[in-house]
């Protein structure tokens, strides 16, 4: 989900190897950039249009790709061949991931979350965003996150961890996933470029409650 630590994330298993392509360096609401691929972002806006949705609408039913959409994604991993390992980050893929999954089966999927209602209090302080909606669109992510991992399992991190303990636990994960976590020094994640944290009051659906408990406890 957007806002939940996945640009802390991208930044982190860059700094283990991980090659982004062209990527995001900065931008106002994310002074370290948020490390997504802006190739990625259009083939996922493109293929949300063409069902009837977008980032912030996820569609209904079943996402089909066009044949655009496939080449596009095809000729653009041609050009990462040389590259390895490349990998991208883009909430948006959640939404589309049928296609993703389906063109490259063997891409390796690593998750995080984040308290819903820090999630929500960011999206508002950054777009107007209402904190309802934001809590409804957490959901609509982070369900579709829950399922992925069911079929089939991958690390999943809590955002919402103490600096240390967050760190610990990722540089556990770059190892368990091939990196040499020797050469990553931790130094993308910082704790000054965190917003909206998760103590405002704010009445909380009762669905993405028992979501967020679920995630919490499959977490690393």
């Amino acid at each position: 989900m957007h806002r939940s630590g996945t640009s802390c994330l991208t930044g982190s298993l860059q700094e283990a190897g991980l090659y982004l392509g062209d990527y995001h360096t900065w931008n106002p609401y994310n002074l370290k950039g948020n490390r997504e691929n802006q190739y990625i972002v259009d083939i996922n806006d493109s293929v949300l249009a063409a069902n009837g949705g977008a980032w912030d609408r996820p569609p209904t039913g079943t996402v089909r790709w066009s044949e655009q959409a496939r080449l596009a994604a095809r000729e653009l991993f041609a050009r990462y061949a040389a590259q390895s390992p490349f990998g991208f980050k883009d909430p948006r893929t959640l939404l589309v991931l049928d296609g993703w999954r389906e063109l490259f089966p063997h891409m390796q999927f690593i998750g995080i979350f984040r308290h819903p209602v820090a999630v929500a209090a960011s999206l508002h302080n950054r777009s107007g965003m209402p904190h309802q909606q934001g809590l409804e669109l957490w959901y609509e992510y982070n369900r579709r996150l829950l399922r992925v991992h069911t079929g089939r399992p991958f690390p999943i991190l809590c955002f919402d961890e103490a600096p240390d303990d967050f760190q610990e636990k990722l540089y556990d994960v770059l190892r368990e996933m091939g990196f040499d976590a020797t050469a990553w020094q931790g130094e993308f994640y910082d704790e000054a470029l965190r917003s909206a944290e998760s103590g405002e009051s704010m009445e909380i659906p009762w669905r993405v409650r028992r979501l967020h408990r679920k995630l919490q406890k499959l977490a690393i």
